[in-house]
């Protein structure tokens, strides 16, 4: 049988061995490079500022997640589980408005069928 010290002594080599262990940091997502290539094929001369980046990575990161989110809700309401491009599509009609959706909607069908012809 233990005493109580060895047990103390066990469970603070127990708390010390977790301690030392390494914590991964959660990975995040980001468009910043992504936004720096589509500016530069757009206007090659000019450039632009790391705060003017982070606020197009935030606005670019809420539009994605209300996308998906409109197109979640769409695929619950058709009791399907999987999200396929025609939700998105009509993610992106309820999202964005106007003339701006129908452009987004025809870049969208060229990267599918781009993406399909690939395959």
């Amino acid at each position: 049988m233990k005493s109580k010290n060895q047990k103390k002594i066990n469970e603070n080599k127990k708390k010390s061995e977790k301690s030392e262990r390494t914590i991964k940091k959660k990975r995040v997502i980001s468009y910043l490079n992504y936004i720096y290539k589509v500016l530069k094929q757009v206007h090659n001369e000019i450039g632009i500022s790391s705060k003017a980046i982070d606020s197009m990575n935030s606005f670019v990161i809420d539009l994605f997640d209300r996308i998906t989110t409109e197109a979640n809700k769409l695929s619950y309401y058709n009791k399907s589980k999987t999200l396929t491009a025609r939700e998105i599509m009509t993610g992106v009609r309820l999202t964005i408005p106007g003339e701006l959706a129908k452009h987004a909607i025809s870049e969208g069908t060229k990267a599918v069928a781009k993406y399909r012809s690939s395959i």
